[in-house]
């Protein structure tokens, strides 16, 4: 399971990104407030149990560039207007105000050669911007090196106050070599009437990408609205397979995923941002929200109904005593397989790991939690802000697992800061991982001295490349040029000479009320290597020994159990232990007991009995009225699940199971949705919050030893559970009860429930499972490399 990591509350900030929040962010990445003599007066605990990988970069050559340089260029903006093409989110939209027209793809040879490839495919114009003309965005090159995908949009208004109806969507070029004849070709089968943006290729040639497409592809509930502004977002990373047309939602997000890449391990590894809160404009009470009956289409406003997960974001009572108030908005790594399976953070890590230090606790009343972390826990000592957080994710291709990302603030920054490294590879978990300065940081002033950087592009040869500016603030003005970087004496990287002299243009467009013009030297950036690389392997996590002997002990086939589930579009949550939890999270209570069964202890304190697991999933079911800012769309809001497979739990919160007393919990859930979980008491009451959203696909069977399942240890000092869950036992024999007269073949052979002679035996390479609901049976290319189980979730 995801990681729990406790958020420190901030107050409303100014709705829609008003100009002073805008001018209060222009300071990046000032220092946080000093807790250091707070954190010596916590409690000494245990030292991590193993020392970090510690991945020091080399020097950078700074010899010629020995590759081609696939990029885009761009018309800058007046500095970085909100929701814009450089913003941090909501950077999607394809409005004259958001995206002026003019851009091209552009490659750079060895030679200092540049092409200008759109234009010689016959796609955009010169001077006024009209009905042919193009913005072009994030190039990504095939395995091959031969080929690559991009983002375009195509047209702009013809005349004043005309507004464009053109969305971003998926081209592919070949010919990039010197000499070649470029041709410019769509993508078919993608969604048409989306902004489908971030492409890539997966490790089997199908295409992943970042689509506005609602999840369910129901266009009345277009566009999805984020969790802070109520501002049109990316719904997730999507799969198509251009041949046929097979198209996948891989993760929800409600607040928007960014820039996946795969890495050499097979992962897809991408930016998420976390920001599972309760409605702010609807806190506000002047932004018109309301609710309606369901996410059908013409469902009846039911007017504005209570939020209850998860806690408010300015406190709360409950039967525990106060509650603080809880906010969320940190910009987080994240992982899954090519499949959409196993997504979670990076190796688990979470806001104990990067945000660490002060994290408010959930009780305030309750003078056992604590409002600290322990840093002496984690090799982390880069403190990311709650105010930002991480972007423009890229594995090192000469170093394995080691990651380049900008650290910058979510407002006001054009996605451009300092360049950090992060240690990843997945032998590490979250305790073990670090964030280090990898350009100058913000000096004593605030400033950003070594300038600002976007788009770090580490390549096959050792070089560094990225987007730059010597400005210490992104305003109206500021040049965004690609630089070969260089290594200054303290090992840090620095600006060296700019790749090209300067791609300049002389343009006009409507905005579309307003005619505007820029003539000068144009943005430069999504930098990308053109070279030829390894395929990375496609990983699959088999389920963990002990629900195996579960299953095999029930009689339960697995793989056509899973067809079983993928017919139904539902996934399996197993939990081995509710009770236990990471010990690094003192801030949600430590000393968890179920009635008349387990209890795990972490210190002295209250014991706080839990008796319910409650699923909880994102419906996009908050609206706003018509004379409000916010005119179409739909916000998530998180509502309990509604699974019938599920037994019933009489007495407990709608949407729960009850916990067994070995502390497991097993249950459906709904697959290719958000989902976010708690615990509660007998009454129903919230004790411990799970504050992330995740996805699971249909037919995955997801095991956490615990919810903020151990790094290492759990709160009692203890390894993760390796006990056989009771609660998946129990749900086995339910299903069975209900599901037994109707089994579903494997390979036209095998019953979804075997006599007890019959063996059970987990999906091989080849083996089809069927019937499925979307499309995507089983196939040995699915199969090429299993992940070994973690027990850290």
């Amino acid at each position: 399971m995801p990681v729990l990591h406790l958020f420190s509350p901030r107050p409303l900030l100014p709705l829609f990104a008003m100009a002073a929040l805008l001018s209060a962010c222009q300071a990046d990445n000032a220092a946080p407030v000093d807790a250091t003599a707070a954190q010596a007066a916590a409690t000494a605990w245990p030292a991590a149990a193993a020392s970090p990988v510690r991945v020091t970069a080399a020097a950078v050559p700074t010899t010629a560039v020995p590759n081609p340089i696939l990029f885009v260029t761009q018309v800058p903006t007046q500095g970085d207007p909100f929701a814009s093409r450089m913003s941090t989110f909501a950077n999607h939209l394809p409005s004259m105000a958001a995206l002026p027209r003019g851009g091209d793809l552009m490659i750079r040879y060895p030679d200092g050669t540049l092409r200008n490839l759109t234009k010689e495919a016959g796609f955009g114009m010169e001077g006024q911007q009209g009905a042919t003309a193009i913005a072009v965005r994030e190039p990504a090159v095939h395995w091959s090196g031969t080929k690559a995908i991009f983002s375009m949009v195509v047209g702009g208004p013809p005349q004043r106050y005309v507004h464009p109806t053109a969305k971003w969507q998926l081209f592919e070029v070949t010919g990039l070599g010197q000499g070649q004849a470029v041709v410019v070709t769509k993508v078919a089968n993608q969604p048409a009437d989306y902004n489908n943006v971030s492409p890539l290729y997966d490790s089997q040639d199908r295409i992943l990408f970042t689509s506005d497409r609602p999840r369910g592809g129901e266009a009345h509930l277009y566009p999805q609205l984020d969790e802070y502004e109520s501002t049109p977002t990316i719904t997730g990373i999507w799969q198509l397979d251009p041949s046929n047309g097979q198209l996948r939602l891989l993760n929800h997000a409600p607040s928007g995923a960014f820039s996946p890449s795969i890495d050499s391990y097979g992962r897809v590894v991408f930016i998420r941002w976390d920001h599972l809160q309760r409605d702010q404009q609807a806190d506000a009470g002047t932004y018109g929200a309301y609710d309606v009956a369901s996410e059908a289409s013409g469902a009846a406003s039911i007017g504005l109904q209570p939020e209850t997960f998860p806690e408010s974001r300015s406190g709360m009572g409950s039967a525990y005593g106060n509650v603080n108030g809880f906010t969320y908005n940190l910009f987080t790594p994240w992982q899954m397989n090519q499949d959409g399976s196993e997504e979670l953070t990076l190796n688990h890590i979470g806001r104990q790991e990067l945000s660490f230090g002060y994290l408010p606790k959930s009780f305030s009343t309750d003078s056992a939690l604590s409002d600290y972390s322990n840093t002496a826990l984690i090799a982390n000592k880069k403190y990311i802000r709650m105010d930002g957080g991480l972007f423009q994710l890229r594995e090192d291709p000469t170093v394995a697992g080691s990651y380049y990302a900008i650290y910058t603030r979510e407002f006001a920054t054009g996605g451009t800061d300092q360049i950090v490294r992060i240690t990843g590879a997945p032998n590490l978990n979250a305790e073990q991982m670090e964030i280090v300065d990898a350009s100058p940081p913000v000096d004593g002033s605030g400033n950003l001295a070594g300038g600002r950087f976007r788009s770090p592009l580490p390549m096959s040869s050792g070089h560094m490349v990225a987007s730059y500016t010597s400005s210490p603030a992104f305003q109206a003005g500021v040049p965004l040029r690609l630089h070969q970087l260089q290594t200054n004496a303290g090992g840090l990287l620095v600006a060296g000479p700019a790749l090209t002299p300067g791609i300049t243009k002389n343009l006009t467009w409507w905005d579309p009320d307003s005619q505007r013009s820029y003539n000068g030297v144009l943005w430069e950036i999504d930098p990308v290597e053109v070279v030829a690389r390894t395929r990375p392997p496609v990983t699959t996590t088999p389920m963990a020994s002990p629900e195996q002997s579960v299953f095999a002990s029930e009689q339960v086939n697995e793989a056509a159990f899973r067809a079983w589930l993928k017919a139904n579009a539902l996934a399996l949550i197993v939990t081995r232990n509710q009770t236990a939890r990471d010990r690094d999270d003192k801030q949600q209570p430590y000393n968890l007991r179920v009635p008349g069964g387990v209890q795990t202890l972490g210190g002295s304190g209250r014991i706080y009995e839990i008796s319910h697991y409650q699923i909880l999933q994102a419906n996009m079911i908050r609206a706003y009225n018509n004379g409000s800012i916010y005119q179409r769309g739909r916000r998530p809001i998180a509502q309990p699940m509604a699974v019938a497979a599920n037994p019933s739990n009489a007495g407990g919160p709608a949407g729960s199971v009850r916990i067994a007393a070995d502390g497991s919990t097993a249950a459906f859930v709904p697959a290719s949705r958000a989902l976010t979980w708690q615990s509660t008491d007998t009454a129903g009451v919230p004790v411990v919050r799970e504050r992330l959203w995740v996805t699971l696909q249909p037919g995955e069977i997801r095991t956490c030893t615990g919810c903020h399942g151990e790094n290492v240890r759990n709160q009692a000092g203890a390894a993760p559970s390796t006990t056989p869950p009771e609660a998946l036992r129990q749900l086995l024999r339910h299903w069975k009860q209900q599901n037994g007269g109707t089994p579903i073949r494997v390979n036209g052979a095998q019953p979804l429930i075997p006599t007890p002679a019959a063996a059970t035996t987990p999906p091989t390479a080849g083996m089809r499972v069927a019937p499925v609901n979307d499309g995507a049976p089983l196939t040995a290319g699915w199969l090429q490399t299993v992940q070994p189980p973690r027990a850290d979730r």
